[in-house]
């Protein structure tokens, strides 16, 4: 087992990983599949990579605090960049690869990033132009080749050569170099995923990712015990600040394995392979799981729909704090039948999966808990680390919060209702943006923009963004994120936006989920073609009803009065999805305001 007491007292990320490193030696640590087979990096190959690295770094004229700025899918040279980079003094900023090349544009323009590190040739693409009109990059490292050589302004270096030592151990300069580093120091400029406008670079410090990888493993140590098997699957873009701090600083701080996935479609098998002990996911992948193993259960047959149905209604008891002694005989069948074959399917090890990133439905935790899983729901922003709170079973679970502020941080709460955060996690500022720097932090508390309170045990409960919420022509408040989340959970519905702001009653755009529109046609002897299907009345009636039994759960006032069908899903790709797959709301409501102002007319 790590000792994780020397947490608060590490000056800097570099220091905890090569303690860890130097710790744990030749046990595997960064595992990625090639060619049909997980194959491991050991700590010590790792530390080494990262140290050569970062002596290049230097040796191409970066200097301390010179920003590189990193392009790469999750892989293991994903990590040993970024440790490089901070080993080398200067500061990380990560780009997600779904990003445009404006978005590129943005970010070396913002951040005045010295050089780039990019994965492959395919990434690399939206980001040369960039590159090219910018002008701030003076060196491109290819983790794998580009098929470029030279260009006017930047010179171009290759991975392999970078990370191969010639023969030397650049250890010592590397020691030498971070001992000057500090907590209060610059570590990674985390650009915000622009839900409301343009990305902001936030300034995190090397003590607010220490204090968030300390806060987070005293709740593992402390809660679930900690082991030298633990690992962590990786999943989310490492370029967000949830992944980064998460799935990443985390596992170093606790001396754990981390696997790459291979991308969502084979995630469910990637699970089962790696068996990962600790899962940081998006609500949105919680809620296509629930539904895909509904389905499956569904069509099992009698014996197994009633264990699901009685599962459920056992655990939405215990989560109601109704737990029944009749109960329990049942209880113990289904930990006997139903749920080892569900955490069969993640891997039969897991100790808790981590839901952060976006609001999560009570209803999807509660599903995970009564089939014998453990969820967590943490909440948290990029200008905190990002973690400022999360569930945990000392605190007692209760799926309607966040749970209690980890260690080390103060949480408040305005007179607006809105949450107030102070402590070490707390970011720098945004860069070169000292007007919304300004907003954001005021007599060293952090505004969050988001509404919440504390309950009896001191739990955090969110209500919505400031922001987002919406005040109807009668100065009601109303939560879009409540109401879109309870629409998502229909089977009929994959996807949802609400609006009202200003009017009497709130309206919807709705995305019908594929896999039940497909099975819609065929029961009804249709074509599948989903705006074909959207023009059918009976299809408007049925997406109605789901519509309807939601509407029988919400007060008078969040009632979806009306509701229009969007042309498409929202997705990363058409910038109406955040790469954590939050909706940009701004963009949505710039493509379909004139059809969702027409609801109100009639």
């Amino acid at each position: 087992m790590v000792d994780i007491s020397d947490l608060p007292k590490t000056k800097n990320l570099i220091e905890l990983f090569l303690n860890r490193a130097d710790s744990k030696g030749d046990a595997p640590f960064l595992w990625a599949k090639r060619q049909g087979a997980w194959q491991p990096l050991s700590w010590t190959e790792v530390a080494r990579q990262v140290c050569c690295l970062a002596e290049s770094l230097r040796s191409m004229g970066l200097q301390d605090g010179d920003r590189v700025m990193l392009v790469s899918e999750n892989r293991p040279e994903w990590c040993i960049a970024d440790m490089a980079i901070m080993a080398a003094g200067c500061i990380t900023v990560p780009a997600y690869v779904t990003n445009t090349e404006r978005d590129h544009q943005h970010i070396l323009e913002d951040s005045g990033a010295s050089a780039v590190i990019v994965a492959n040739e395919k990434l690399s693409k939206p980001l040369i132009g960039a590159l090219v009109r910018t002008g701030t990059a003076r060196h491109v490292i290819g983790i794998e080749p580009l098929g470029i050589t030279q260009a006017s302004n930047f010179e171009y270096h290759a991975w392999s050569d970078l990370i191969a030592g010639e023969g030397k151990d650049p250890r010592a300069k590397v020691q030498a170099r971070i001992a000057k580093i500090g907590r209060e120091d610059i570590a990674c400029l985390i650009y915000t995923s622009g839900t409301g406008g343009a990305p902001r670079g936030v300034m995190q410090h090397h003590g607010s990712l220490l204090m968030n990888a300390d806060g987070a493993a005293r709740i593992l140590a402390e809660d679930f015990g900690l082991d030298e098997h633990d690992a962590f699957l990786s999943f989310l873009p490492l370029s967000h600040a949830y992944e980064h701090t998460g799935g990443q600083m985390l596992p170093i701080s606790v001396g754990a394995q981390i696997y790459y996935a291979e991308g969502l479609e084979k995630l469910a098998s990637n699970i089962e392979e790696t068996r990962p002990t600790i899962m940081v996911v998006v609500p949105r992948l919680f809620e296509v799981l629930r539904t895909r193993i509904m389905k499956q259960v569904e069509k099992q047959g009698k014996v197994a729909n009633y264990l699901m149905d009685r599962a459920m209604s056992i655990g939405a008891n215990k989560a109601a704090g109704r737990a029944r002694w009749r109960e329990k005989p049942m209880d113990l069948l289904l930990e006997r039948t139903l749920r080892p074959k569900i955490r069969a399917r993640f891997g039969g090890r897991m100790k808790a999966m981590v839901s952060g990133g976006a609001p999560l439905s009570p209803e999807v935790g509660v599903f995970f808990e009564s089939m014998g899983l453990t969820m967590l729901q943490g909440y948290g922003q990029t200008e905190a680390g990002p973690v400022i709170s999360c569930n945990r079973p000392r605190a007692g679970l209760k799926m309607d919060t966040v749970g209690p502020p980890l260690h080390g941080v103060e949480v408040k709460i305005a007179e607006d209702g809105e949450i107030l955060v102070r402590g070490e996690l707390v970011m720098h500022g945004y860069w070169r943006n000292e007007a919304e720097t300004a907003k954001a932090l005021q007599n060293g508390w952090l505004h969050t923009g988001d509404i919440g309170h504390l309950d009896e045990a001191g739990r955090l409960v969110i209500t919505d963004r400031k922001k987002d919420m919406i005040v109807n022509d009668k100065g009601d408040n109303i939560s879009p994120a409540r109401v879109e989340g309870l629409l998502t959970l229909q089977p009929e519905i994959a996807q949802a936006m609400v609006v009202g702001d200003r009017h009497p009653y709130i309206v919807g755009l709705v995305v019908p989920d594929t896999e039940w529109a497909i099975e819609w046609a065929q029961a009804n002897g249709e074509k599948f073609d989903m705006k074909d299907l959207q023009n059918l009345p009976a299809f408007r009636s049925a997406v109605r009803a789901a519509v309807d039994r939601v509407n029988q759960d919400l007060s008078v006032i969040e009632k979806v009065r009306q509701f229009a069908f969007a042309d498409e899903p929202f997705t990363i790709d058409n910038e109406e999805l955040t790469p954590k797959q939050s909706i940009r709301r701004h963009k949505i409501k710039a493509r379909y305001g004139e059809r969702l102002e027409a609801l109100y007319r009639g």
